[in-house]
């Protein structure tokens, strides 16, 4: 729980302290994020043609996940790869449950109808057929049926290099998730977390990203400097963090396609806990003030400050909600560290959370409807991960242990990442199906991109 102890959980011992002398930031490491295009495009019909499908509402999927049948997109083993991530994808889920390899009794050619009746007999509700094609550049095309109805329900065909494969895998399970589900699903997105290695009392912290599977892992600094509180852009390939660089603890902006990196703004004190606003125009983020701390906004065009909260409080961790019209933040200014909610201007700040212990990392979700937070205290004394309406109502924990913290929404707002002690894990918002997120070095602090991102 360091990094968040630092600057959040921890508060007032951190502003009325000084943190600086271990500082500083990393040494950034050029391009180590960029992702290649993919170009997609409508595969010609088969058969009667795509038709709708009947939408399978999520909550039954929770209770009764659908099966579905993936096998191989050819007899190579590129093709069996994009089909066991597609496979992998749905199921980490929860909301699917693929149908064994060795169940595929029928191999379908790319521009044939599938026999129903042997997919019928294994139980499959949704079919998944498909082929690659060329090398280098190659092709893969896919088409979703409905068995039960018996109609294709979705054609898609996607050209990017050969080794660009598990990205198309994602999309293609994104366009499933979403014909079947009626949701926008989370597969192509990646995950920016602090890495530390090394002895506990000489750790080193790098930035690391990977895809939302734990693939293509890689470190965007070389942990020279530490960092904490990595934030996607909601656009662009850009991320804000904290740095600790030349002994000055400021937010820094990272761009992973150039590497370039840049200080955001000039203030006298520690400046911290960044996030993007909605429309990817300015970044909130909190500046330390004597013995308190306020939040600030910082325009990116023009690098032109504005104070949103000048209370002689501490007040820490802000978030737009996702129309950009209020934000919320947690804040000692009643006493205790609680959550509040104000516009977006600043004004006519209210306090949201009344339960047991103390709140932090408040994060909004991309659907506006909740607010997932970090609870420390209460009768088990332990950290607990929770979400609440954005009123403060319906308050409900979905997982609890001695040390977890950090809460960040999926981009369709169904599934949470969150760190307990040195991993990753991630759960649904109903409190189901947690996993852990394999990183290959300790992990804490995650950060979840857009889709596409």
């Amino acid at each position: 729980m360091e990094e968040n102890a630092m600057t959040d959980l921890m508060l007032p011992a951190v502003t009325r302290r000084s943190l600086f002398a271990t500082a500083a930031a990393s040494t950034l490491l050029a391009a180590a994020g960029a992702r290649e295009p993919v170009h997609a495009q409508a595969a010609p019909p088969t058969g009667g043609g795509p038709g709708p499908s009947a939408v399978i509402d999520v909550n039954r999927a929770r209770t009764d996940p659908i099966p579905i049948a993936i096998p191989s997109f050819g007899d190579g083993p590129l093709g069996r790869d994009i089909a066991g991530v597609v496979s992998a994808d749905l199921a980490r889920s929860g909301l699917f449950k693929p149908i064994s390899a060795a169940a595929s009794i029928e191999t379908v050619a790319t521009g044939d109808v599938p026999n129903f009746q042997n997919w019928k007999a294994v139980g499959a509700q949704a079919l998944v057929t498909g082929r690659t094609s060329g090398s280098g550049s190659v092709r893969v095309e896919f088409r979703l049926w409905d068995v039960l109805p018996e109609k294709q329900i979705q054609g898609t065909a996607y050209t990017t290099s050969e080794g660009n494969w598990r990205r198309i895998a994602h999309m293609i399970a994104d366009v499933i998730y979403e014909r079947l589900l009626g949701e926008k699903g989370y597969f192509d997105t990646r995950i920016v977390y602090v890495s530390a290695t090394g002895p506990r009392d000489r750790r080193t912290k790098r930035l690391a990203i990977m895809d939302q599977d734990s693939a293509n892992n890689r470190f965007l600094t070389d942990g020279s400097w530490l960092v904490l509180t990595p934030r996607f852009h909601p656009t662009r390939p850009e991320i804000a963090f904290m740095s600790y660089a030349n002994s000055r603890p400021r937010v820094y902006l990272f761009d992973l396609n150039s590497g370039r990196q840049q200080v955001l703004g000039d203030f006298s004190g520690m400046t911290f806990g960044p996030r993007f606003s909605p429309d990817g125009g300015s970044v909130i983020m909190s500046v330390a003030r004597g013995n308190g701390s306020d939040i600030v906004s910082v325009d990116l065009g023009s690098h032109t400050a504005r104070d949103i909260t000048s209370s002689g409080s501490i007040d820490v961790s802000p978030c737009y909600s996702p129309d950009g019209s209020q934000i919320v933040f947690n804040s000692d200014r009643g006493g205790d560290q609680q959550l509040y909610v104000m516009s977006a201007g600043g004004g006519g700040a209210r306090r949201i959370s009344f339960g047991s212990g103390r709140y932090a990392t408040p994060v909004w979700s991309p659907r506006g409807d909740l607010i997932a937070f970090t609870r420390f205290g209460g009768g088990s004394g332990n950290f607990a991960i929770g979400v609440m309406h954005p009123d403060g109502t319906g308050e409900r924990i979905l997982s609890e242990s001695f040390a977890e913290e950090g809460p960040t929404f999926a981009p369709n707002g169904r599934v949470l990442a969150f760190w307990r002690g040195s991993q990753l894990a991630s759960i649904d918002i109903t409190g189901f199906n947690e996993q852990v997120l394999r990183t290959p070095t300790d992990a804490s602090a995650p950060a979840w991109s857009p889709l596409g991102a």
